[in-house]
């Protein structure tokens, strides 16, 4: 009789790698977005880019939703589908001229510019509804203590 153990500890251990997120701590998400010159970015500070990273994606880099609609949000800031990335899955205005998958990359640059490109426009950080939930009016300078960005 062949034991089921080592098709159990191969499931499990299959299953630990999908569910893996890639977070990023969120000193170094300030020091990247620093360097990036999003801090004062169309009057956004950054403890203000901070706040939607965790409202959006809890600093999971590698987090993508979906939606009841069918489109995906991705990365980070969980850029949507329908409008500002291609997924190749569903129809896609693809503001930021980026394939979604790029929003998942660790270095967050796609992620990044496509954000600047969704906050230059009249809805500023009111494109994401987590935004305007929780971070929208707070004071956010918290998100800031202990992070030495020199």
């Amino acid at each position: 009789m062949m034991t089921r153990a080592p098709l159990l500890i191969t499931v499990a251990c299959c299953l630990l790698v999908v569910t893996q997120a890639a977070l990023i701590r969120r000193c170094d998400l300030a020091k990247v977005l620093h360097e990036q010159d999003l801090d004062g970015f169309e009057g956004y500070s950054l403890s203000e880019w901070i706040c939607l990273a965790f409202a959006e994606s809890k600093f999971n880099i590698s987090k993508v939703n979906e939606n009841v609609d069918g489109s995906r949000d991705y990365g980070i800031f969980q850029i949507n589908s329908h409008y500002w990335c291609n997924d190749y899955r569903s129809h896609s205005e693809n503001y930021c001229h980026v394939d979604c998958e790029d929003l998942l990359e660790p270095n967050l640059l796609s992620s990044i510019s496509c954000a600047k490109k969704m906050v230059s426009g009249a809805r500023g950080m009111r494109n994401w509804l987590n935004w305007r939930l929780f971070c929208a009016g707070r004071p956010l300078s918290y998100w800031m203590t202990g992070c030495h960005l020199n």
